[in-house]
C-alpha cells in the first residue's frame, strides 16, 4: 500500500546569531491509510517543530515531504496553503475556539473557509459534533462548555473539510484522564473507520495504547522506533 504521507530526511534550522541550531534533523518516516503515529520525547525534542513541517505550516531546511507520492514540502506560497487546507486537520492543547461563537458556529468557520454554502456548513457541522458526543450542546458557548467538551468542538473542526491527515500537538494535555482517552479513541477512530491517517505528539502515557507506531524524539533526532 502506497504511504500517505511520507518524509524523507526532514530537518529544519534555526540561525542564532552566527550559530545553526538543529530543531529537527534527518528525519524519515512513512504513514499508511488508517495508521495512528505517535510522536514522544521531551519537551524542546522538535516535536511541535516536526508536527509544523508536516503540515505546511513550517518550511523545511533540508528535506522533502510526500503526500500521496507528491513533494509538497517545494510548493509556491500560493500553493502550499491550498494543499494545507485541503488536506490536513489541525488539534493544538490549546483548543483555538472563537468565545463569540457556539460550539455549532466555531466549527462552521472551519467550513466557511473553503466557500461552503450556509445550509450545507450547518448540515455538516451539526453531523460532526453529533459524531463527537455533543448534540446536546452544539448550541453553547466555549465558557460553558468543559475541556473535554471544548476539545471535541476542536476536533470536530479539524475534521470539517475531510482531512487526509489529522496533526495533534499534546490534544489531551489540558484534559483529565477519562476525557484525554475519549481524545485518543476519537483520533484512533478516524483513521480506522475513513482510511486516514493521524500523526500525535504526547507525554500523555495512555497514548502509546492508541498508536500503530511510535518515534522518540530525542534532540530533534529519532532515538528508537516501536513499530
Amino acid at each position: 500500500m502506497k504511504p500517505l504521507l511520507e518524509a524523507r530526511a526532514l530537518t529544519k534550522h534555526y540561525e542564532q546569531g552566527r550559530i545553526s541550531v538543529a530543531a529537527v534533523e534527518g528525519i524519515s518516516f512513512s504513514l499508511r491509510p488508517g495508521e495512528v503515529a505517535l510522536i514522544i520525547g521531551p519537551s524542546g525534542s522538535g516535536k511541535s517543530t516536526l508536527l509544523s513541517m508536516l503540515g505546511c505550516i513550517l518550511r523545511p531546511t533540508s528535506g522533502a515531504i510526500l503526500l500521496a507520492g507528491r513533494e509538497i514540502s517545494a510548493l509556491s506560497d500560493r500553493d502550499l496553503p491550498r494543499i494545507r487546507r485541503r488536506c490536513f486537520g489541525f488539534v493544538f492543547q490549546s483548543f483555538h475556539l472563537f468565545p463569540f461563537l457556539t460550539a455549532r458556529e466555531n466549527v462552521e468557520t472551519a467550513l466557511r473557509l473553503r466557500k461552503v454554502p450556509a445550509a450545507s456548513r450547518r448540515r455538516r457541522s451539526i453531523d460532526l459534533l453529533e459524531d463527537c458526543g455533543l448534540e446536546e450542546r452544539m448550541e453553547f458557548y466555549p465558557a460553558s462548555l468543559s475541556g473535554g467538551e471544548k476539545q471535541r468542538v476542536a476536533i470536530a473542526r479539524a475534521l470539517a473539510g475531510d482531512p487526509f491527515i489529522l496533526l495533534a500537538d499534546e490534544p489531551t494535555a489540558s484534559l483529565d484522564s477519562a476525557n484525554g482517552e475519549l481524545i485518543f479513541k476519537m483520533l484512533r477512530s478516524f483513521a480506522k473507520a475513513k482510511g486516514k491517517a493521524v500523526v500525535m505528539a504526547s507525554h500523555d502515557p495512555k497514548a502509546r495504547g492508541f498508536a500503530d507506531s511510535v518515534y522518540n524524539l530525542v534532540d530533534g533526532r529519532i532515538a528508537a522506533l516501536d513499530a
